[in-house]
Protein backbone atom coordinates (compact mmCIF):
# COMPACT_ATOMS: atom_id res chain seq x y z
CA UNK A 1 0.00 0.00 0.00
CA UNK A 2 1.07 3.55 -0.37
CA UNK A 3 -0.41 7.05 -0.57
CA UNK A 4 -1.96 7.46 -4.22
CA UNK A 5 -0.67 11.12 -5.84
CA UNK A 6 -2.99 11.96 -9.18
CA UNK A 7 -1.12 12.26 -12.89
CA UNK A 8 -1.55 14.66 -15.36
CA UNK A 9 -2.73 11.63 -17.65
CA UNK A 10 -5.24 10.58 -14.68
CA UNK A 11 -7.25 13.75 -14.71
CA UNK A 12 -10.18 14.36 -16.78
CA UNK A 13 -11.64 17.58 -16.25
CA UNK A 14 -15.23 18.13 -16.29
CA UNK A 15 -17.07 21.38 -17.01
CA UNK A 16 -19.60 23.03 -14.70
CA UNK A 17 -22.24 25.72 -14.97
CA UNK A 18 -23.26 27.14 -11.29
CA UNK A 19 -26.24 29.67 -11.38
CA UNK A 20 -25.72 32.08 -8.76
CA UNK A 21 -28.90 34.13 -8.90
CA UNK A 22 -30.09 35.10 -5.36
CA UNK A 23 -27.09 32.87 -3.99
CA UNK A 24 -25.39 34.19 -0.88
CA UNK A 25 -21.92 35.35 -2.49
CA UNK A 26 -19.77 33.24 0.64
CA UNK A 27 -21.61 30.43 0.11
CA UNK A 28 -21.62 29.67 -3.72
CA UNK A 29 -18.32 30.91 -3.66
CA UNK A 30 -16.93 28.31 -1.02
CA UNK A 31 -18.47 25.72 -3.02
CA UNK A 32 -17.16 26.62 -5.98
CA UNK A 33 -13.51 27.22 -4.62
CA UNK A 34 -14.05 23.42 -3.41
CA UNK A 35 -15.28 22.32 -7.63
CA UNK A 36 -11.86 24.46 -8.92
CA UNK A 37 -9.64 22.66 -5.81
CA UNK A 38 -10.69 18.99 -7.16
CA UNK A 39 -12.45 18.08 -3.86
CA UNK A 40 -15.76 16.52 -6.18
CA UNK A 41 -13.12 14.53 -7.30
CA UNK A 42 -12.16 10.34 -6.28
CA UNK A 43 -8.62 11.41 -7.15
CA UNK A 44 -7.75 14.97 -5.34
CA UNK A 45 -4.40 15.52 -4.16
CA UNK A 46 -3.83 18.54 -2.32
CA UNK A 47 -0.45 19.16 -4.14
CA UNK A 48 -1.91 18.96 -7.51
CA UNK A 49 -4.83 20.51 -9.48
CA UNK A 50 -7.07 17.89 -9.99
CA UNK A 51 -10.15 20.89 -10.49
CA UNK A 52 -12.93 21.06 -12.94
CA UNK A 53 -13.55 23.77 -14.53
CA UNK A 54 -16.63 26.06 -13.56
CA UNK A 55 -18.90 28.66 -15.25
CA UNK A 56 -20.76 31.21 -13.27
CA UNK A 57 -23.66 32.77 -14.59
CA UNK A 58 -25.87 35.76 -13.35
CA UNK A 59 -23.06 36.80 -11.14
CA UNK A 60 -24.83 40.48 -10.86
CA UNK A 61 -27.82 39.13 -9.26
CA UNK A 62 -25.52 37.54 -6.64
CA UNK A 63 -27.05 38.46 -2.87
CA UNK A 64 -25.21 40.12 -0.02
CA UNK A 65 -26.33 40.03 3.12
CA UNK A 66 -26.78 41.97 6.40
CA UNK A 67 -25.32 45.86 4.86
CA UNK A 68 -22.31 44.54 2.86
CA UNK A 69 -23.57 46.24 0.06
CA UNK A 70 -22.81 49.60 1.28
CA UNK A 71 -20.39 48.76 4.39
CA UNK A 72 -18.46 46.15 2.70
CA UNK A 73 -14.74 47.62 1.27
CA UNK A 74 -12.70 46.33 -1.76
CA UNK A 75 -8.96 47.78 -1.68
CA UNK A 76 -6.55 48.23 -4.44
CA UNK A 77 -3.41 50.79 -4.93
CA UNK A 78 -2.41 52.08 -8.10
CA UNK A 79 1.45 51.83 -7.07
CA UNK A 80 1.91 55.49 -6.95
CA UNK A 81 2.22 57.32 -3.63
CA UNK A 82 -1.15 57.79 -2.12
CA UNK A 83 -2.57 55.72 -4.67
CA UNK A 84 -5.09 53.57 -2.36
CA UNK A 85 -8.01 52.81 -3.65
CA UNK A 86 -11.39 51.73 -2.51
CA UNK A 87 -14.83 51.16 -3.49
CA UNK A 88 -17.86 49.56 -1.51
CA UNK A 89 -19.74 46.50 -3.18
CA UNK A 90 -22.41 48.20 -4.41
CA UNK A 91 -20.11 50.34 -6.73
CA UNK A 92 -18.10 47.02 -7.87
CA UNK A 93 -21.58 45.66 -8.12
CA UNK A 94 -22.61 48.56 -10.75
CA UNK A 95 -18.71 48.97 -11.85
CA UNK A 96 -17.81 45.28 -13.18
CA UNK A 97 -20.40 42.94 -11.07
CA UNK A 98 -18.22 39.76 -12.30
CA UNK A 99 -15.71 40.91 -9.81
CA UNK A 100 -17.71 39.86 -6.77
CA UNK A 101 -17.54 36.66 -7.59
CA UNK A 102 -14.12 36.21 -8.65
CA UNK A 103 -12.27 38.08 -5.90
CA UNK A 104 -14.58 35.94 -3.21
CA UNK A 105 -13.29 32.79 -4.82
CA UNK A 106 -9.76 33.55 -4.96
CA UNK A 107 -9.51 34.20 -1.65
CA UNK A 108 -10.85 30.72 -1.10
CA UNK A 109 -7.94 29.44 -3.11
CA UNK A 110 -4.27 28.69 -2.08
CA UNK A 111 -2.30 31.91 -2.28
CA UNK A 112 0.26 30.74 -4.57
CA UNK A 113 0.89 29.29 -7.91
CA UNK A 114 -1.27 26.07 -7.59
CA UNK A 115 -4.64 28.96 -6.52
CA UNK A 116 -3.30 31.04 -9.61
CA UNK A 117 -3.63 27.57 -11.61
CA UNK A 118 -6.89 27.00 -10.45
CA UNK A 119 -8.18 30.61 -11.28
CA UNK A 120 -7.62 29.56 -14.68
CA UNK A 121 -10.74 27.43 -14.30
CA UNK A 122 -13.05 29.86 -13.40
CA UNK A 123 -14.78 31.88 -16.02
CA UNK A 124 -17.66 34.26 -14.50
CA UNK A 125 -20.44 36.23 -16.90
CA UNK A 126 -22.63 38.66 -15.28
CA UNK A 127 -26.13 37.68 -17.34
CA UNK A 128 -27.45 34.17 -17.91
CA UNK A 129 -25.34 33.63 -21.49
CA UNK A 130 -21.95 32.10 -21.35
CA UNK A 131 -19.93 31.09 -24.97
CA UNK A 132 -19.03 27.63 -23.35
CA UNK A 133 -22.31 25.49 -24.50
CA UNK A 134 -19.49 23.79 -26.76
CA UNK A 135 -17.76 21.87 -23.52
CA UNK A 136 -21.55 20.69 -22.55
CA UNK A 137 -21.68 21.60 -18.85
CA UNK A 138 -23.34 19.90 -16.16
CA UNK A 139 -25.41 22.39 -13.80
CA UNK A 140 -24.28 22.18 -10.31
CA UNK A 141 -26.48 23.09 -7.68
CA UNK A 142 -25.27 25.87 -5.35
CA UNK A 143 -26.83 24.64 -1.77
CA UNK A 144 -28.69 28.12 0.00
Amino acid sequence: MGTYSAKPADINRRWFVVDVEGKVLGRAASQIASILKGKLNPRYTPSFDTGDHVVVINAAKVKLTGGKEQKKQYWHHTGHPGGIKSMTAGELRAHRAEDLVINAVRRMLPRNVLGRQMMTKLRVYPDAEHKHQAQQPVEFKVEA
